[in-house]
């Protein structure tokens, strides 16, 4: 959500700077995600300053130049050629200086540098309205009126007001904050000052010439629906103001009626529609649902069949609009528009949310209605609308303010425990202070005693209706930062001899993130794109976006759109680690299962003057495996290639017939549905299997021998079709007490041996716990390997 500053500062009187209300803001819970001043103009005039033409004659080197002698303020005169026909002596001109940047309507900007221009030297530019952004006339220079004050900034002469953008992310429950009076009631909130609404008290019926009677069928979609006529407006651009303010925060301006309507929307958070009242056949308007089947044309040209459940605004023939998402093609305003209906109304936001998903349209109006919009607000904002289409089209209201409301939303009646803030806050705040942001918060106390309060919360604040809730808004505007943190922590101690799962979660976190590893915490909701099997994915019913319209199914693709956002932004090594759960449907049946990812990318180590850096690879992310398993004690796993088809290649480990963990490295196409052009290394843990077998295990302390191990080595030629897992599993049958480990440091395939041969190097920790080896028992033990190396699996040793 986009909120302008300076129109913020419309419904709040404060000085707090435009850096100080976006700390106040998050704070508060509204997240500034980032702040960016706009100007008015491009460049903001920066440089620019009034100057005064006291000599003008004719440049002895050329007949279509002037050069002049212009006083800039502060004693200081330049000398300054210039091509305009109008330059003269007496004027007051606007001057850019020696290294200003000015920026042309059109073109690229350019700098001012002194220079000499036919052989006389000149000190600046006097400038035409376009050279500087302020319009498209070059016809000459820009004569500015005599009161000018020679040496003051341009910028100062021409009232441009630099504005500043927030973009906030509003959380789904806030839509009490979804416009600028939003915003302002929190910050006044907070700062304990008074919100401004709009003054409407020159609202006035001037005749009732154009009546338009309004029917509505289904007061259950529509509780609160009004609307007034105004006539004899003329439709045309929208003043400067108003372009202004809605070009700030990214809204195109469409003519004065419609821009209106969103000034109002953007403004005070009620959508409006505005009606050519031409098109209101019978001079009647009809709020109903029922019109399944039939096509109508919306204002984007597309023909849309209708539903059952679609509340329509109508006139007495034909449907104009449906109802709190989008307007007709043939109801809507035109240049040749004289007189309009204005719609401000409070729709059902189940019925606006249902409609708006099944057609496929998310508007700015259907955004707030689905959510809950102020049911108290809908006159008020008609009032200021009218005031304000009269004041940019001219015209008068001619009606009766229609207003069918016949069952009024109640607000949430809440009973406030003062024992149950202190509890769920953590501190106690006082009394006082409680009731003072309830007030705030424009929540009224109907009644209080010595321990509660009796509360009615208006109704726009669709969110707050249970006392845990107040208590959340008291503690947002008191300041989760004003919680001090307690230095004491009282537990009880876990009894539990089996590890749980936040044990083992932790054990896990602690080792990766030693070894330079972030967590990453994902979305659970994600797009059908990234579906491994899109018929058994756990699709949403009504989805936010396209791009949330299932159940992640893996982990992979979270961490894909992690390392996309981070290489866009120049951060392209990473190490990450995610913990979250799958879904998928299986025989009519949800199936969640807990998972957990490790994905490594860029380089392993950054380059230095001694160290060239080192791209990371397959080998890193599995001794990365390896450490994680062996310090949850699983032993004992099979190794089969990969069946992951998100991976080119890699491995994956077995035990009990299931697979504890698949990684590799990540296959192109699924790099390709992330945008990552980079390779990634991918280790899929199934979490609740590595659980299980984590809690069966028992880990019991061994004392370190006081005895020398033995390391030996062997090389032999093997089948092509041999594993390594498989001679290792061979050595460890063959000596389970005093064979410790077993691993391979070379391998080598090549024309120098046999077809269908390759070359393998292991070594062997051979240690005895309770004496020393002697050379006779070792060579015992390598010789009934070698022996059982050729039995089982055909090795020849390689001398």
């Amino acid at each position: 959500m986009k909120i302008s500053y300076n129109w913020l500062k419309q419904f709040i009187n404060t000085d707090k700077t435009p850096e100080e209300i976006s700390v106040i803001l998050t704070g508060i819970g509204l997240e500034v995600e980032s702040l960016e001043k706009v100007q008015a103009v491009p460049g903001g005039l920066e440089g620019l300053v009034i100057g005064y033409v006291k000599e003008r004659h004719q440049h002895p080197n050329a007949d279509r130049l002037s050069v002049t002698k212009v006083d800039v303020g502060a004693g200081e005169d330049l000398q300054i050629v210039c091509g305009a026909p109008n330059v003269a002596a007496g004027q007051k001109v606007v001057v850019a200086t020696v290294g200003t940047t000015v920026y042309p309507t059109t073109g690229e900007p350019f700098k001012i540098n002194k220079s000499k221009i036919r052989g006389e030297e000149s000190s600046g530019m006097i400038c035409a309205n376009d050279e500087i952004g302020l319009g498209t006339d070059h016809d000459g220079i820009m004569v500015l009126d005599a009161d000018a004050v020679v040496g003051s900034l341009a910028k100062d002469y021409f009232k441009l007001n630099d504005d500043y953008l927030y973009e906030i992310g509003l959380t789904p429950n806030r839509a009490d904050a979804a416009s600028h009076l939003g915003t302002a009631r929190d910050i006044a909130a907070f700062l304990k000052l008074p919100v401004i609404k709009p003054d409407v008290s020159a609202f006035k019926i001037v005749n009732k010439s154009l009546p338009v009677e309004v029917v509505v069928e289904d007061a259950t979609d529509a509780p609160r629906y009004a609307g007034v006529t105004i006539s004899g407006i003329e439709v045309k651009e929208s003043p400067k103001w108003l372009t202004e303010k809605l070009a700030v925060i990214g809204i195109r301006s469409i003519n004065n009626i419609v821009d209106v309507t969103n000034y109002v929307l953007h403004g005070l958070g009620q959508p409006l529609h505005a009606f050519d009242a031409a098109a209101i056949k019978g001079n009647k308007v009809v709020v109903k649902t029922g019109l399944a089947g039939k096509v109508f044309k919306t204002l984007d040209g597309v023909d849309r069949t209708l539903f059952a459940d679609d509340l329509m605004i109508c006139n007495a023939e034909e449907p104009m609009c449906i109802a709190g998402v989008f307007g007709g093609a043939a109801s809507g305003v035109s240049e040749g528009t004289k007189a309009i209906f204005l719609e401000s109304a409070y729709f059902n936001p189940v019925s606006v949310r249902k409609t708006s998903k099944r057609h496929g349209l998310k508007t700015d109006a259907s955004f707030r209605f689905e959510r809950g919009t102020d049911p108290d607000m809908p006159v008020f904002a008609l009032k200021f609308a009218a005031l304000l289409v009269q004041e940019v089209a001219g015209g008068e209201v001619s009606s009766e303010i229609v207003d069918l409301y016949p069952a009024p939303v109640a607000p949430f009646e809440v009973e406030l425990a003062y024992k149950n803030v202190d509890r769920l806050i953590g501190k106690a705040i006082g009394n006082d202070m409680i009731k003072s942001i309830v007030k705030a918060l424009d929540i009224q106390i109907v009644h209080e005693t010595t321990e509660s309060l009796s509360l009615k919360v208006p109704p726009y604040r669709v969110d707050v209706t249970r006392d845990v809730d107040v208590i959340e808004e008291i503690l947002r505007i008191y300041g989760y930062n004003n919680i001090e943190i307690p230095t004491q922590i009282r537990a009880s101690l876990n009894t539990s001899v089996r590890p749980d799962k936040d044990t083992v979660q932790n054990a896990i976190s602690d080792l990766l993130t030693a070894n330079g590893f972030n967590e990453m915490l994902a979305n659970s909701l994600t797009k059908a794109a990234y579906a491994e099997n899109i018929d058994e994915a756990v699709k949403i019913l009504n989805p936010l976006s396209n791009d949330l319209d299932i159940m992640r199914q893996t982990l992979l693709y979270s961490g894909l759109e992690a390392i996309a956002y981070n290489q866009n932004r120049k951060a392209a090594d990473l190490k990450l680690y995610e913990f979250g759960k799958v879904y998928s449907t299986r025989e009519d049946k949800y199936v969640e299962n807990q998972r957990f990812s490790v994905l490594m990318t860029g380089v392993d180590n950054a380059a230095g003057w001694n160290v060239k850096a080192k791209p990371v690879s397959f080998y890193n992310l599995k001794a990365v495996v390896d450490t994680l398993l062996s310090r949850l004690n699983v032993k004992d796993y099979t190794v089969e290639d990969t069946a992951n088809a998100n991976l080119a290649y890699g491995l994956q480990y077995v035990k009990n017939g299931k697979v504890l963990v698949d990684f590799g490295a990540v296959a192109k196409v699924a790099l390709k549905k992330a945008d990552v052009d980079k390779e990634v290394f991918y280790a899929d843990f199934n979490f609740d299997v590595l659980l299980n077998l984590v809690r069966k295990n028992k880990i019991v302390y061994q004392e370190v021998s006081k005895f020398p191990a033995v390391s030996r080595d062997l090389s032999m030629l093997i089948d092509q079709n041999v594993t390594f897992q498989q001679l290792k599993q061979i050595a460890l049958r063959t000596e389970r007490k005093l064979l410790k480990s077993v691993d391979v440091f070379d391998v080598y395939v090549g024309d120098k041996l046999p077809a269908g041969k390759k070359s393998y190097a292991l070594s062997f920790v051979i240690q005895d716990e309770e004496k020393t080896l002697t050379d006779k028992a070792i060579d015992g033990i390598m010789q009934k390997l070698i022996y059982n190396f050729g039995k089982e699996a055909g090795a020849e040793i390689r001398k």
